[in-house]
């Protein structure tokens, strides 16, 4: 289930960036692929229904968030979590 989650979420970063899915490394900041604050938003949203979850992301003060967007590699982690806690 990871792997496939880890996936789709490198899917929904490289379509927000315009870029093909090889381009988006484990350790590229959304900045490192010209993702905008309006990009993170999107991406935000795709991963949410793609995976049918809520993430505790505010676009208002995404510092004071509870969710990781630092890289590629931490959205995955968060999301793999949000992903184990929606099915227990």
């Amino acid at each position: 289930m990871s792997d496939a989650v880890k996936e789709k979420v490198i899917e929904i970063i490289a379509e927000q960036a315009v870029l093909e899915k090889s381009d988006v490394k484990m350790d590229s900041t959304l900045e490192d692929l010209g993702i905008d604050s309006l990009g993170l938003v999107e991406s935000i949203f795709a991963i949410e229904e793609a995976f049918d979850i809520q993430v505790p992301f505010n676009a208002n003060e995404p510092s004071e968030s509870d969710f990781d967007i630092s890289s590629v590699a931490a959205i995955v982690k968060a999301v793999q979590g949000l992903v184990r806690e929606q099915a227990a």
